[in-house]
Formats: C-alpha cells, sequence, structure tokens
C-alpha cells in the first residue's frame, strides 16, 4: 500500500463511480453505538453490541468470544463486497475497557477484506478529524454537524460512529476523484497523508 503521494504525481480520476464503504470499528457500550458503517450508495448505520445488562467486559471469556465473532459477522455483512473500505486506523491512547477487544474486532475485519481482495484505505482519526472539519483535533460533536452540512444526503441522527464512517467513506471517493462536496484545500489535505491502495485494485 502506498500513500497518494507515492502513487500518483495527479489526483488519480475514473470514469464511474466505485462503491465505497467507511468503516469506523467499535463495539458499543453504553457511551457507543458500535461500529460506523457508511456506504457510498447512500446510507449509514450502526452495528453494536446492544445487551446493556450485561456489559461486554464483564462477560466470561467464552461468551465474551461468541459476542465478538458474532459482531464481526454482521458487520461483515453490512459491509458486503464494495470496490474499497476505508477503515479508521485504532487510536492507540484510548482509554477505557475493551481496548484489547477492540483490537481484535479490528484486525479481524480487516483480515476479512484483504483476505476476499477488498481494498482497503487507512486513516487516523486525526486525519479523518482533518478532512470533516479542517483541524486534526476536532471535537466530535464539530465532526457530526460537518457532517451534517457537506453531506446531508447521509442521516446519521447524531451519531457519531455514523458520522465518522461518512467521513471515511467521502474521503475514500475524493481520493477516487468523486468528491461529494466542494473540499477546502486545508480538509483535502487529510488524503495525502492517509494510505491508499493501488487505485487499479479499486477500478478493476
Amino acid at each position: 500500500m502506498t500513500t497518494l503521494a507515492e502513487s500518483a504525481t495527479t489526483p488519480p480520476t475514473t470514469t464511474s463511480r466505485p462503491v465505497v464503504i467507511g468503516l469506523d470499528t467499535a463495539i458499543g457500550s453504553a457511551s457507543s453505538s458500535g461500529t460506523g458503517i457508511a456506504s457510498s450508495n447512500g446510507w449509514c448505520e450502526s452495528v453494536g453490541y446492544t445487551d446493556k445488562k450485561r456489559p461486554f467486559t464483564k462477560l466470561p471469556h467464552p461468551e465474551r468470544l461468541n459476542a465478538l465473532t458474532q459482531l464481526a459477522a454482521r458487520i461483515r455483512l453490512a459491509i458486503g463486497t464494495p470496490d474499497l473500505v476505508v477503515m479508521e486506523t485504532p487510536s492507540l491512547a484510548s482509554m477505557g475497557g475493551g481496548a484489547h477487544e477492540r483490537a481484535w474486532l479490528w484486525w479481524e475485519l480487516y483480515r476479512h477484506l484483504v483476505q476476499h481482495d477488498i481494498p482497503v484505505g487507512l486513516m487516523a482519526p486525526t486525519q479523518r478529524m482533518l478532512y470533516a472539519a479542517g483541524k486534526g483535533n476536532a471535537a466530535k460533536a464539530v465532526v457530526v454537524d460537518a457532517v451534517a452540512r457537506r453531506w446531508p444526503d447521509w442521516t446519521t441522527h447524531g451519531d457519531d460512529n455514523q458520522a465518522d464512517a461518512v467521513v471515511l467513506m467521502a474521503a475514500g471517493l475524493d481520493w477516487a476523484g468523486h468528491t461529494l462536496a466542494d473540499m477546502p484545500k486545508v480538509n483535502r489535505a487529510a488524503i495525502d497523508k492517509a494510505v491508499w491502495p493501488d487505485l487499479n485494485e479499486v477500478t478493476r
């Protein structure tokens, strides 16, 4: 995988718009809806662990593994077989329970995509925030607002995980030459910093 700067000297273009999925991986908890998924076909949703009476990190390990496995399967089904998936890389500084499990889920989804020859782009959280709001440290509410203004066709209902997924999806389309909205130069700098597959893999 190469950066945009390494793969081409001019922005890539394609003749038809690829199907792009934005993927913001999370498990789901009292404060998180779960993994945000957004499609360039016009929809977004959250898929997560939903049993609020039994916190995920309190489950016995066999049950926890089973819940993780089922969650990964639901996410894979929602992703389908797009031309490109843009994943947010893990936030290694994030605190709180479930970090070990979140890492498993991220790698399991990444393994599935690679194993099925689905091209993957990778954006760090700071790059995703920069693309959405022009600042690499934008607050969640600022990103949610930016998504509502820039990409109103994707209704997130204020869900920050879905909003993050929409940003990742929009950035992937932008990289592939199909910008969904006029983006300031400072925002588009995030695309140069992200990691992208060979464009030929996306458009084949």
